[in-house]
């Protein structure tokens, strides 16, 4: 064999060079273009097999092939039929291409590019447009899926799993080039990214558009994220689009389509109090994927320990008088308490203290398991269940899991966040979607807090109940909607209608002048806090220019979506009508979807290829697991369909799938082997499990995490072993609350500890992180909002307990004190950091207006002079 050009880890040919990809941002919709170039360098033909990840939420309009000088345009036809087109293309020597999306989750793909001969390169271009999504900083993020993780498939879920061929990021054999042209009616303000962006060029004096490029040598360590600002604040929009002219009158592409962006407001008077109650259930991934590191650093924390931070602040930040309880699972799940509990300082100090002993320790990513058991859980009269689910989004039962949450949407809302890259986004999008909620993605760098704390937001936020939309356009004129009823309704947030327009007036083309015709309004009436509420959008029905076919291929998207789901609905109960509804759709809008594929066959008699075929899989690019390692076997397999017999494709051995087993996990996964790094001797069997956890962020594992009182031998570990608690907490945690750690001198004497109390050690003690001085004093607080002053509050603060209790003014009692100057703190050196603590600052502010104390100014002005802050008695909220 000829093995030039680009190898695989085991050393065999990858046909695929490189993808080039341009992104095209109207406003809020992009459209991309990717262009991935294949070359055969071997002597006899081969077939390119390459599965990948795209949007979940991407509605796929063209593809097509060139070789040569001839391009092939592919055409949507039901799966199975193209699937067979496909191979009797090859059986008789002619070139085809196949595309279609998996069956289990809208967001893989998988490309088949068949019978390349020896010496001979292709062209495929694939295309999509998408909607971009708003956050919580009026951002738009747009992200291009660059890494494929596992998807754990569970044993005895339906359908069968996605084969895909994969390597570490750091070895992917070919090149990523990629760029974004940014045009808006509003002047953009900024383009961000994960990764490292060429300098935003503007194209005009205006600022309405820019171009931006990924800067060269991306190691496909994580995915590509662009977050879009324009300098005004959005708006409520209108688009209609006019119909295809070659398509029939009548039908979704031969008619208008309209695109409706909502912005609801609320009357200030109602987001002025967030609400007291609610039952809050927090679902926490704890499969062995949630080791990995946050940004793919061997310094950074992980995903679990980060997962940890974020339910201390939530559990700070709820309200008095509601209820809650958490759940984590991975082959199995737990629940710190049988079913909800009120929300006191016992009951929160218990859940601190379970939640500081949470690893990434319970094999696989089964969810459904724990959320079946949720939702049989009655719901609380007066309680508004919110859910919010934490996962790494590697689970391959995607549609399963998003019909459950559907299934029980009327007695709860779904707030969903996808953890590090590769995050399914049809998962996390869906259960959102589907339950009412918001979904918010954490990658590279960024925090988790902030985006988990503005979804608390949310979810503190008034439900919303009664949502209708109504129509009032010109006679002769009907309105057929596209888009699912609207489940939820939240401050600020976009929700987007798509609807189809039919009539006289606008088939003909011609618009006529009078207002009455011109104008369409639509209105969104709700029961807000139990106000009647209505916000309203007119708009202009002349269709807009230059946007092609756009807006109705999301159109069809979101109409396909909401048939598919309905359909796995009553699979087996039906004739099969809604799978050929899907199919006709899907053809008439050559948009994809799980029951079509596209396909292009190169009919040229001249090109009929000669020889047998080898099959030769592009691995996509996969994250590692922090300190694992991997043995990677990928033998060219026979031909076969994209999906093969069902099995899990990532399945944790016997022994790991044990809870809380003391063993190395290992995976088996495609042929590889991951062995966690991890030793549970170690972090387990010595010390309980409060050293991993400090190698994690610093500060769990402390006595003060769990009830913000003084710090104790027997709080801070058990199962101490032989090392005893006091040279453990002398030497490992020196400087707990805020002092000096000598953290070199400190690991090496731990280090010799471990080694005299029979420590199997892997290899050196990892750096400890410093400990965030933010959970310091946040963990300090109480459940009502107070807190106590006491050494830790004193060392938190910076200062020493003497300088603490002498600044303090004689008439305020020592609760009051403590909680102005944690309010000063806060205000004075963490605005940084504000969407992390404001809700519970909130609640401490109702816990000082309650103490009705005397002298407040006198109080704050001592406080300022102690900390060396110039915060005012309005910024705090007094």
């Amino acid at each position: 064999m000829n093995c030039c050009g680009l190898l695989d880890p085991e050393q065999q040919p990858v046909p695929l060079k490189s993808i080039e990809v341009q992104l095209e941002v109207k406003d809020h919709v992009a459209t991309v273009v990717s262009t991935l170039i294949y070359e055969n360098k071997e002597d006899k033909p081969i077939e390119a097999v390459f599965v990948f990840p795209l949007p979940g939420d991407a509605a796929v309009c063209h593809f097509s092939a060139k070789i040569g000088q001839t391009e092939i345009v592919a055409e949507v036809k039901e799966k199975q039929e193209a699937r067979e087109e496909y191979d009797d293309a090859l059986s008789s020597g002619q070139q085809a291409f196949l595309l279609e999306e998996s069956e289990q989750s809208p967001d893989i793909f998988s490309l088949k590019v068949g019978s390349l001969p020896p010496g001979e390169s292709a062209s495929i271009r694939l295309e999509y447009v998408i909607e971009l999504s708003v956050q919580a900083d009026d951002g738009l993020r747009f992200c291009l899926p660059a890494v494929l993780n596992p998807r754990y498939q569970p044993q005895g879920s339906e359908g069968a799993s996605v084969q895909v061929t994969s390597v570490p990021a750091s070895q992917v054999p070919y090149t990523l080039s990629f760029s974004a042209r940014v045009s808006s009616p509003r002047p953009i303000s900024k383009v961000e990214s994960s990764c490292s962006l060429d300098p935003l060029q503007y194209l005009n004096t205006e600022q309405t558009q820019a171009m931006v490029k990924l800067a060269a040598g991306h190691k496909f360590d994580r995915d590509v994220e662009l977050l879009i600002y324009y300098k005004d604040a959005h708006q409520p929009t209108a688009v209609v689009e006019a119909g295809q002219a070659s398509a029939k009158p009548g039908t979704l592409m031969g008619d208008p389509v309209v695109m409706l962006s909502l912005y609801p407001e609320f009357p200030q008077a109602v987001m002025s109090s967030l609400a007291s109650c609610g039952e809050f259930v927090f679902l926490l991934d704890r499969s062995g994927s949630m080791d990995c590191p946050t940004d793919n650093s061997e310094q950074q924390e992980t995903c679990i320990g980060s997962a940890r931070d974020t339910l201390l602040l939530l559990l700070k930040s709820l309200p008095m008088g509601c209820y809650f309880n958490i759940y984590s699972f991975g082959s199995t799940y737990e629940h710190i308490f049988p079913k909800s509990v009120k929300y006191s300082q016992k009951t929160m100090k218990e859940a601190l203290k379970k939640v500081k002993q949470m690893t990434a320790d319970l094999g696989g990513t089964e969810i459904l398991m724990p959320l079946n058991h949720i939702y049989s859980q009655p719901c609380i009269p007066s309680q508004p269940r919110q859910l919010f689910v934490f996962t790494d989004g590697e689970v391959g039962n995607t549609h399963q899991v998003i019909n459950l949450v559907k299934k029980n949407s009327a007695s709860h809302r779904c707030f969903s966040f996808g953890i590090g890259e590769g995050a399914s986004s049809a998962l996390i999008n869906g259960l959102a979607k589907e339950g009412g909620g918001h979904a918010q993605f954490i990658t590279g760098t960024e925090r988790m807090q902030p985006k988990v704390m503005q979804s608390l937001r949310f979810a503190l936020q008034p439900v919303v109940s009664d949502i209708s939309v109504t129509w009032d356009l010109p006679k002769k004129m009907s309105v057929t909607v596209l888009s699912p009823p609207i489940r939820a309704i939240f401050q600020g947030q976009r929700s987007l209608v798509y609807a189809q327009l039919t009539g006289q007036v606008l088939n003909t083309g011609m618009v006529p002048q009078s207002s009455e015709a011109a104008e369409g309004c639509v209105t969104v009436k709700y029961n807000l806090a139990g106000h009647p509420s209505q916000n309203q959008l007119t708009f202009n029905l002349k269709p807009a220019e230059d946007t092609g076919l756009t807006v109705h291929r999301l159109g069809a998207r979101t109409l396909i979506r909401s048939l598919e789901m309905e359909e796995r609905e009553v699979r087996g109960q039906q004739d099969g009508r809604l799978k050929e509804k899907v199919v006709k759709l899907s053809v008439q809008s050559g948009v994809s979807s799980s029951f079509t594929a596209f396909i292009a066959v190169n009919k040229d008699d001249s090109k009929t290829i000669q020889g047998p075929m080898v099959q030769r899989n592009v691995p996509a690019p996969e994250m590692p697991w922090t300190g694992s390692q991997a043995v990677c076997q990928a033998p060219v397999k026979k031909r076969t369909g994209f999906f093969t017999k069902a099995r899990k494709m990532f399945q944790p051995s016997k022994d790991a799938a044990q809870h809380r087993a003391p063993v190395q996990y290992e995976y088996e996964m495609r042929g590889c082997i991951l062995r966690s790094a991890v030793q549970h001797e170690y972090d387990r069997g010595i010390f309980g499990s409060a050293v991993q956890h400090k190698y994690d962020r610093g500060i769990f594992g402390s006595a003060e995490y769990e009830d913000g009182g003084d710090v104790s031998d027997s709080d801070e570990y058990e199962d101490g072993g032989d090392v005893s608690d006091s040279d453990v907490q002398h030497e490992y945690d020196r400087g707990i609350f805020g002092s000096a750690v000598d953290t070199v001198s400190s690991y090496e004497t731990l280090a010799l500890k471990c080694g005299s109390a029979g420590l199997s050690s892997a290899g050196p003690l990892p750096k400890q992180p410093h400990k965030d001085p933010l959970l310091q004093l946040v963990s300090l607080q109480q459940a009502s909002g107070c807190w106590l002053l006491d050494p830790a509050l004193a060392a938190a603060l910076g200062k020493t307990s003497k300088e603490v209790e002498k600044s303090k003014p004689a008439s305020i009692k020592k609760e009051v004190w403590a909680t102005i100057l944690a309010l000063i703190w806060l205000h004075g050196f963490k605005m940084d950091a504000k969407e992390e603590w404001e809700l519970l600052a909130m609640k401490a502010v109702s816990w000082l207006r309650a103490q009705k104390a005397p002298c407040v100014t006198e109080c704050i002005e001592a406080g300022n002079t102690l900390l060396g802050c110039k915060v005012q008695k309005d910024a705090l909220g007094l």
